[in-house]
């Protein structure tokens, strides 16, 4: 999963941004295309006119997601979630959106008419989240996700030196008081669902714990003065927090009674926004489906192998009765799961795979490694209860800046069969999948690479199917390739993520669309694809919190296998894998059909 702190969080636009400054980024048009528009710019120059004074006003939407997404000229404010606010929202698209429709895109360079299409697709989505999903009125993560970021983002990286950060800080938390109170004003508490209650309650006072954690040691660095005047934001932001956590446990949670289920006119909009892709719901729906009983099949085999060379007598037919193939490759990864880390031990293994990984990458010359830092660490408080790990990139302004790769440690509350539950799932040979994921040549590799790319747009507004369909593309290759020198058991645990991936897609539509409950979806995550309890008892959590994304696993993968069967039958005897992974991940992320447009030359697709 990649953090991208971008969208809308509940009327909020939380965004990454570049500086005013940004003709320079811009490449070349393709002249060929260009034509005179007036005032004696080209259309090429009219474009880029617009999208770079888009990149330029985007950010003051949101400070919060200036901050963390690269963009420092706001660090002291701190996001409005009023009507107002909203209003301001409404008035920015739309006066793009006009102006945006004035240039003909048909008559853009290739490079542009990609752009174009990635800003028109982005304008009609906000618009669309504002006035229609309302997730403002109704989701009270954003919020506690907005509050927690605030300060997250300006304490993370050293962008700038200590003490100015330290103070924005405090500027910001002077302001919580105003954000509190526009967000219970805000929220339609009859709307919100009892699950994003709950998991809001858990996630608010993260925040305190980040001040506690990433502010708070260096105080002493501070003149007295500005000692002073952090010391009583921070006391003010703990009382307007303890405050809010009370609302949310006495008012909230009682009142809520709204439905997380998005029903199927809202999801398919949604869907269609999220994936930019062709493939409808139903084609999505029924590719997934025989991909599991497709990917089960290769993983029987492979569990009889690994079985039958324990004990070279034992016989498995050919074509098993379902309970048959079921108990087959349940006891070959109960093989494959034995080896977990401690309890306490998720990170350090992590950090060892981050270093078998990486040396795996580049003695097979798979991908060009950056030299950007990456850290792997616990995963703050206020962003728990999700997903088990995620990767945080830096913004585009912050080329080389660091990324981290944030795993969740085990809740305290949790039992010892829970732990047991969850040690299993995210064994050793799952962490090496996990960081192939995350890190590398996942989402680490890949966002570095696209940080680089001169176009801004393609930064700013990046398709999670290409982002994530990547990561889960590179667990699946890597595999082939013979990581772990070919060991089945890895072979069979990277197909049991892709297992997770395929359920995922099913799991998302059932939920939003279909009203499955949490019996059925359990069975499809415990005994079709092989989760554990508590994995699958998190993400049946997380497909009730978020829709759509978890669709962007699926049929990012799908489209990126068929990018790379193209390249290979294109190219012919001039395909080479790190040929085509740095020519991938060269165009920023883009919707795929622009990426293989880009790559192969072919037409820019509508």
């Amino acid at each position: 999963m990649i953090l991208r702190q971008a969208g809308v969080y509940c009327g909020v636009v939380v965004v990454l941004s570049l500086a005013a400054d940004v003709g320079c980024f811009c490449a070349a048009a393709d002249t060929n295309r260009s034509s005179a528009a007036p005032g004696g710019a080209t259309i090429d120059q009219q474009f880029e006119q617009l999208s770079a004074r888009f990149i330029d006003e985007y950010p003051a939407l949101s400070p919060v997601g200036a901050t963390s997404l690269g963009d420092h000229r706001f660090d002291d404010q701190l996001d409005e979630v009023s009507d107002a606010a909203r209003e301001r929202q409404r008035a920015f698209y739309r006066q793009l959106q006009s102006e945006l429709e004035r240039i003909p895109q048909a008559r853009l360079g290739r490079e542009n008419q990609v752009d174009y299409q990635l800003l028109a697709a982005h304008i009609r989505a906000e618009l669309w989240g504002l006035d229609t999903l309302q997730e403002w009125a109704w989701n009270p993560l954003s919020y506690t996700q907005l509050a927690g970021g605030a300060v997250y983002g300006l304490m993370a990286r050293d962008f700038a030196p200590l003490e100015r950060r330290l103070m924005h800080v405090a500027a910001r938390l002077e302001k919580f008081p105003r954000l509190f109170e526009q967000v219970r004003t805000t929220l339609d508490k009859r709307r919100v669902p009892p699950v994003h209650a709950e998991t809001a309650i858990k996630q608010n006072r993260g925040v305190l714990a980040t001040l506690e954690e990433m502010v708070r040691p260096h105080i002493s660095r501070l003149s007295e003065a500005n000692r002073l005047r952090l010391t009583k934001a921070m006391e003010t932001a703990t009382h307007e927090v303890e405050r809010q956590q009370n609302w949310l446990e006495r008012e909230l949670l009682s009142a809520a009674q709204g439905e997380c289920r998005l029903g199927p006119a809202l999801y398919d909009a949604k869907l269609t926004f999220t994936l930019a892709s062709r493939l409808s719901r139903q084609e999505i729906r029924e590719r997934a489906e025989f991909e599991l009983r497709r990917v089960r099949k290769e993983m029987y085999a492979l569990a009889c192998g690994v079985l039958r060379g324990r004990n070279p007598q034992a016989s498995f037919p050919a074509a098993p009765e379902p309970d048959v193939q079921q108990r087959v490759i349940v006891d070959a990864l109960n093989l494959a799961c034995s080896e977990v880390p401690p309890r306490d031990g998720v990170v350090p293994a992590a950090r060892r795979s981050l270093e078998l990984t990486t040396r795996f990458v580049r003695e097979h010359d798979l991908a060009t490694i950056p030299d950007d830092p990456l850290d792997i660490i616990e995963m703050p408080e206020f962003q728990r209860g999700v997903a088990a790990a995620y990767c945080d990139s830096p913004g585009p302004l912050e080329v080389g800046q660091k990324t981290f790769y944030a795993v969740a440690p085990l809740p305290a509350d949790w039992t010892e069969t829970q732990c047991a539950s969850f040690l299993r799932e995210y064994n050793l040979r799952s962490i090496h999948n996990l960081t192939v994921h995350e890190a590398m040549p996942g989402h680490f590799l890949q966002i570095a690479h696209a940080n680089r790319n001169p176009r801004p747009l393609r930064a700013v507004l990046s398709s999670g199917v290409f982002v994530e369909g990547w990561a889960c593309y590179t667990e699946q290759m890597l595999s082939e390739e013979k990581f772990l020198d070919g060991d089945p058991l890895m072979r069979l645990i990277t197909l049991k993520w892709y297992l997770r991936t395929i359920a995922n897609a099913i799991l998302d539509q059932a939920v939003h669309v279909d009203g499955i409950r949490r019996e059925e979806a359990m069975r499809l995550m415990v005994h079709d694809t092989f989760q554990e309890e508590r994995e699958a008892a998190g993400k049946w959590t997380r497909a009730q919190l978020t829709s759509a994304q978890l669709a962007t696993y699926f049929v990012g993968f799908q489209e990126h296998r068929d990018l790379r069967e193209a390249a290979k039958t294109a190219w012919g005897e001039g395909f080479r894998l790190k040929r085509y992974h740095d020519g991938v991940i060269s165009f920023g992320s883009p919707p795929l059909r622009f990426v293989r447009a880009l790559l192969l030359n072919e037409p820019i697709p509508e």
